[in-house]
């Protein structure tokens, strides 16, 4: 057993820190850690990790491992973390470094110890989604009940314990921030225990579970944002690093960077994003949290290029900032959102002791002699998750409240001290968030704030943008150091419990915020008026249902939200789904979204239609039925999805080789069909397509009917005789309704009969 857990390591190790400070080359060094590792090495006594137990689960290995059997002649470093924490995920980096640099063969192995601040974390699956987006590649043990956390007394996440090659515990590196030290100590003990002959080079059965998953069009898609005019989507396909442009329908416009992290600036094909997580659009500029690169990117749709504005791609430490962006070093950006400044007064000249005065924005109690228009959208607001603070990021020159005049370019915080606590102030400075990983903006009267999901205190905050007060609105306790105060209760203020939400989103038509409230599964809605919060959608299970109502719906930890500007529409980035999913806020209808290639599409450049397209596509059989259906009303504008659902005859299945497809025509009505995507692939029959259509906002006629059509190729299963059907669905539709926003979803069903 461990005889006092970490505890007993401390007099030594201490002993070994104060040594190391004094000690000026890496020889000096390494020869204390040497004599260090003698003296360890030389107890009576080991401090000894206990035996795993053999119900735990394993994740990216071919079985349980055993510390004493298994991994006997290998230094061992155990990786205690939770992976909600972003202090375990800045630890990352220095593993990957760490296990590059040495592989099992060398003798060192790897292991994370998950044990779970949140209940949903305790989910196997639920770690098994952190594995694959946090790209882990070495064991992972579920220590759902803390057992061994216990055990070692361990008290902080992350913790690193190294072990030698008899399981006995040698040092411990609390927090995150110590790569030296971990580098150090590691190659050290390598190189000590090798030289004893006590280092086993065996292999030990890795099974990457990322290496079994099917190809998704999104990958944990962390954001979604949507413009002003609703048409176009911005999506982070986190898991992708990437940034995907699409329209409403799910058609894709723009691909950026992917599916590789990396770091680079430039056109579309050769940029490169590290899991970018928050966006924010407007006309043709999109911002990007590029959260494990530390900075902040601005991608130009219309010169199609990416450049840098903020940070310098290393993790920073500075809780203050003040620097110009793209010198200023932040750390793990999570959400962005556009915002205005305060006003202040600039001198445009003087004229011996009389001046001249220009405001750029604001009131002011001066009497000017030139006045100009308040500026929108001058800063960028900026959820600072890695140091728990809320930056700015100036576009203008401005002045944020309780603050000084500001040029612009410079990035500084705004609110939080960098204490993780979950304390409110009327001094923004003074206030504490823990880890605020979604951002929205209310800028209206009475609100005038910004909503912070802030993720490790399981609440939202609000942050005044007249005076930069600090206040709770929902979930949490009172107790500002107190980060357990969670759960999944429907209430008012601090009676109402969420679990690590991380995202939020201004409905401007309804006056209510929308909260992504991840760790439950569930979008919850919240009155801030009244500070009441009640789930909207969701059961609280983690999988993916389309129900028939929202409640009867599920989701699985979704990252962010957005309601596009009408209030139509809302669109969640269901992470752990690997969707989006759009909630029509009129009808109470869910759905997902289409990703949409345009390689798998034909979708028309521009107006007219290419008659080409048309007759390119394929020719369904004579003896293909067409089924009639009722008339729809709709709306110039509106988004209609068809659902088709196609049954084989008993023992076929579908030639998989063969051109299986669905297409869009309209005969006398071809202005339907412009910029509309006309065709797509049908790969599996046992699953729904979705066939998005969105009627032109310009319609030539009130009346008109869409055909939609499906042509497959199928074999019996003894391969005797292989054959090809077709449907065809006519769809008649009136236009003159008025609920643009709305989305309709229409069943094509059908079942092919035996001949």
């Amino acid at each position: 057993m461990a005889a006092g857990g970490l505890a007993g390591l401390l007099p030594a190790q201490t002993q070994l820190e104060y040594a190391l400070l004094d000690a000026d080359t890496a020889q000096e060094k390494e020869n204390l850690v040497y004599q260090y590792l003698k003296k360890m090495d030389s107890r009576e006594r080991d401090l000894t990790v206990p035996e795993l137990g053999g119900d735990l689960q394993w994740l990216n290995t071919e079985g349980p491992i055993s510390l004493h059997k298994d991994l006997c002649g290998k230094v061992v470093v155990l990786d205690f973390f939770t992976y909600c924490c972003i202090n375990c995920l800045h630890l990352l980096p220095d593993l990957h470094a760490l296990e590059h640099q040495y592989s099992d063969k060398d003798g060192l192995i790897i292991v994370g110890v998950h044990s779970a601040k949140f209940p949903n974390e305790k989910v196997l699956d639920n770690i098994k989604s952190a594995v694959l987006r946090y790209n882990i590649v070495h064991p992972v043990v579920n220590d759902a009940d803390a057992t061994l956390w216990h055990e070692l007394e361990v008290s902080c996440w992350p913790t690193l314990v190294i072990l030698g090659p008899r399981g006995n515990m040698l040092f411990s590196l609390v927090g995150e921030g110590h790569r030296e030290k971990l580098f150090l100590f590691t190659s050290m003990t390598l190189k000590f225990y090798k030289e004893r002959g006590q280092i086993k080079d065996n292999s030990i059965g890795i099974k990457l579970y990322r290496d079994s998953l099917p190809p998704s069009p999104l990958l944990f898609p962390g954001k979604v944002t949507v413009d002003n005019s609703g048409e176009r989507l911005v999506i982070a396909d986190t898991g992708h690093h990437r940034i995907l442009v699409t329209q409403k329908n799910g058609q894709i416009l723009h691909t950026i960077g992917g599916p590789n992290s990396g770091r680079r600036d430039g056109r579309f094909s050769e940029a490169a994003f590290n899991s970018p997580q928050g966006i924010a659009i407007k006309n043709n500029v999109i911002y990007v949290a590029d959260t494990e690169n530390h900075l902040i990117r601005k991608i130009d749709l219309e010169l199609e290029v990416v450049t840098t504005v903020a940070g310098i791609g290393i993790q920073g430490v500075d809780k203050e900032g003040g620097a110009k962006a793209e010198e200023q070093p932040i750390s793990s950006p999570w959400d962005v959102v556009f915002g205005n400044s305060k006003c202040f007064v600039v001198p445009l000249h003087s004229r011996g002791s009389t001046f001249s005065f220009s405001v750029i924005h604001g009131d002011s109690s001066l009497t000017l002699q030139k006045v100009s228009g308040t500026q929108e959208d001058d800063v960028l607001w900026i959820a600072m998750a890695g140091i728990h603070q809320v930056w700015a990021l100036m576009l203008e020159g401005g002045k944020l409240p309780k603050g000084s005049d500001l040029k612009k370019g410079v990035c500084l915080r705004f609110a939080g001290s960098g204490n993780e606590e979950n304390r409110n102030n009327a001094y923004p400075h003074k206030a504490g968030f823990a880890q605020p990983s979604g951002l929205c903006l209310a800028s209206e009267e009475p609100w005038n704030c910004l909503f912070v999901a802030d993720s490790e205190s399981s609440t939202v905050r609000t942050i005044s943008l007249k005076d930069g007060a600090v206040k709770h609105l929902v979930g949490g306790e009172r107790d500002p150091l107190n980060l357990f105060a969670f759960g999944d209760v429907d209430g008012a203020g601090i009676n109402a419990k969420l679990q690590h939400p991380l995202g939020v989103t201004w409905d401007k038509k309804r006056k209510l915020l929308y909260v992504a409230d991840s760790y439950n599964h569930k979008i919850k809605v919240v009155d801030p008026k009244m500070k009441n919060c009640a789930t909207l959608a969701g059961t609280g299970e983690a999988s993916n249902i389309i129900g028939s109502s929202f409640t009867q719906s599920t989701f699985n930890e979704p990252g962010g939200l957005c309601v596009e500007e009408s209030g139509g529409l809302m669109y969640v980035a269901d992470t752990n789904n690997h969707q989006i999913k759009v909630l029509d806020l009129e009808t109470k209808i869910l759905s997902m979204l289409p990703i949409l290639h345009p390689e798998a599409c034909d979708v028309p450049d521009n107006l007219p239609v290419q008659k080409d397209k048309i007759t390119n596509l394929p020719k369904l059989p004579k003896s293909a039925p067409n089924v009639q259906l009722p008339s729809l009303t709709v709306a110039p504008g509106q988004t209609i999805q068809f659902l088709l659902k196609l049954t084989l005859p008993p023992d076929s299945k579908l030639n998989e080789e063969a051109p299986n497809s669905w297409f869009i025509t309209a005969e006398d009505n071809t202005w339907l069909l412009q910029g509309q995507c006309l065709s797509g692939e049908i790969r599996d029959v046992s699953r729904q397509t979705v066939i998005p259509f969105q009627l032109p906002r310009s319609c030539q006629s009130a009346e008109a009917i869409l055909a939609i059509k499906a042509c497959l190729y199928y074999c019996s299963k003894g391969g005797s005789a292989c054959m090809m059907k077709g449907i065809s669905f006519s769809q008649p539709l009136w236009i003159g309704g008025t609920n643009q926003g709305s989305l309709t979803q229409i069943e094509l069903i059908h079942t092919f009969l035996t001949n």
